[in-house]
């Protein structure tokens, strides 16, 4: 919080002590420590340029550009992220309506419509006086975000809780570039492979080779963040071994090609 400049408490206890029942924070060149916290107002992050990876309930959820992450009350969260820069807008719901949706995370792409009401609601930036129009305004907006939710379940990480599972996790995510043998991964987790996969299946919801492509293909969003290398550059970084087989299983996750920000 020092480099939002609130040193003396905890962004949870800052949230929570907001008077306004409904808050706009807008931050170009987001800073923010990635320690876990939470608070009891009802959260939709917005971001606007570059990506940021939420932690929550044993998930890793990858939020990119024009990407919103809405995160319900009290739910302990951090945020991580490799992006040279993060602009994001936060708006923060003390109450909401009944209803599902507002009591689960969801990640989904901000549709033009929504894009516009939140661009239009950044001129509440931190204003604590509510008018009659901003109370209005964001109450709409909230009460519509189901119509505009298409989950991108593709986003999510999963987490295993078994610990066999744990470091065969991290060696995926470090060797993610080549492809493995699932001999030697049964073996790091000391267990035959017919155990392996389903225990990993019955963990994470997901193969072990979903979890490579599922892996991949994040790192390839951070990478075209950079801007930095061409789409081919990138599926080779990554571990495919032509730009169409990279495309491809883009396509099939993200439900749209990869594409070079300009």
């Amino acid at each position: 919080m020092e480099k939002l400049g609130y040193p003396d408490k905890q962004i949870g206890e800052y949230v929570d002590n907001i008077s306004a029942d409904t808050y706009v924070w807008y931050d170009a060149q987001w800073k923010h420590d990635d320690k876990e916290h939470q608070h009891l107002s009802f959260q939709l992050n917005y971001v606007t340029e570059g990506y940021q990876y939420f932690h929550i309930d044993k998930k890793i959820y990858l939020v990119p550009q024009n990407h919103i992450i809405w995160i319900p009350s009290a739910k302990p969260h951090k945020t991580t992220t490799e992006s040279s820069s993060v602009n994001l807008m936060s708006v923060l719901f003390k109450e909401v309506p009944k209803g599902e949706f507002f009591r689960k995370t969801h990640v989904f792409p901000a549709p033009a419509v929504l894009k516009e009401m939140l661009l239009y609601a950044s001129k509440w930036n931190r204003v604590l006086d509510i008018d009659m129009e901003q109370k209005l305004f964001l109450k709409a907006l909230l009460y519509s975000l189901p119509n505009f939710c298409e989950e991108s379940m593709a986003l999510e990480i999963p987490v295993p809780s078994d610990e066999r599972l744990i470091p065969l996790c991290n060696y995926i995510n470090s060797n993610y570039k080549f492809s493995f043998d699932i001999h030697a991964l049964a073996e790091m987790a000391n267990l035959s492979v017919r155990t392996l996969q389903r225990v990993f299946k019955k963990e994470t919801g997901i193969t072990l080779q979903k979890y490579l492509q599922l892996v991949r293909i994040l790192k390839s969003i951070e990478l075209l963040d950079t801007r930095k290398y061409t789409l081919t550059e990138i599926a080779y970084k990554v571990g495919y071994q032509s730009l169409s087989a990279f495309s491809l299983s883009y396509s099939s996750l993200m439900k749209e090609g990869p594409k070079l920000k300009q």
